[in-house]
């Protein structure tokens, strides 16, 4: 880990997730830096849209958030939150989106809102979903970046803010979700992803330094381990963008 941080492998990782020419709904940090590296290195056509109403920013700094008038700099539409999430996101024009949350499960399904059997009265109050909800229902895939810890990973979470898999199998589909739908999450840890008929989690890679065993012991449901590989390293000119061009003021990176 000498030659780079585990926030630059976590945004390498998460860059290497988008394609070219893909729309790519952004949120504040990890996901910015992904999608600015992506854009810099292997997919330069892809479009990044921004929940405060941007669409196609042509970014020349890092912006500190969703709403920062950086976000505007040549982009096709500077409209407006609604405009953003009925024109682009309802209208199925999102191919990748980036959620988070307090709570995951084994089905990809995120808990932003409460801790505690009766969210009626919580133990602990989250701030919600904001447009997470809505990118998990409506984006036609989505990439989920998390801190690593047993407690944030049961076996099922407290309240569905964020759908993801719901009960597994064809259980999305049948409550009426017709795209979408979770295909990895990056954690401080690793990499998981999920099966194509059971919609269950497995972990793909472990970040160098750490064993498989060691990421499934910090998970709070079974964690399928066989098969899984080190998470592939940062490469010079990765690095080099990231450092030099998307965030050289150490914003995120620190």
């Amino acid at each position: 880990m000498a030659d780079y941080t585990l926030t630059e492998l976590m945004a390498v990782t998460a860059a290497r997730e988008i394609k070219d020419g893909e729309v790519v709904f952004a949120g504040t940090g990890l996901p910015m830096l992904g999608a600015m590296l992506a854009q810099r290195a292997h997919a330069p056509n892809c479009i990044i849209v921004f929940e405060a109403g941007t669409v196609a920013s042509q970014l020349a700094h890092l912006p500190m958030s969703v709403g920062d008038p950086r976000v505007m700099r040549g982009a096709a539409t500077a409209a407006g939150l609604s405009e953003v999430f009925t024109y682009v996101l309802q209208a199925g024009r999102v191919d990748v989106g980036f959620l988070s949350g307090a709570q995951i499960d084994r089905f990809g399904n995120i808990n932003s809102t409460s801790i505690g059997a009766d969210p009626r009265h919580p133990k602990v109050r989250f701030p919600g979903s904001g447009g997470s909800c809505d990118i998990a229902c409506l984006a036609k895939r989505t990439i989920i970046i998390a801190l690593h810890e047993k407690r944030r990973f049961p076996e099922t979470v407290d309240y569905v803010t964020s759908p993801g898999w719901l009960t597994g199998g064809d259980s999305r589909r049948q409550a009426g979700l017709i795209r979408g739908g979770p295909t990895a999450i990056v954690t401080t840890k690793g990499v998981m992803r999920f099966r194509p008929d059971t919609k269950e989690t497995y972990l793909a890679n472990y970040h160098p330094g750490l064993t498989a065993q060691a990421v499934a012991d910090d998970t709070g449901f079974l964690l399928a381990i066989a098969g899984a590989t080190e998470t592939p390293v940062p490469t010079p000119d990765e690095l080099r963008i990231l450092r030099e061009i998307v965030d050289p003021e150490r914003v995120f990176l620190k």
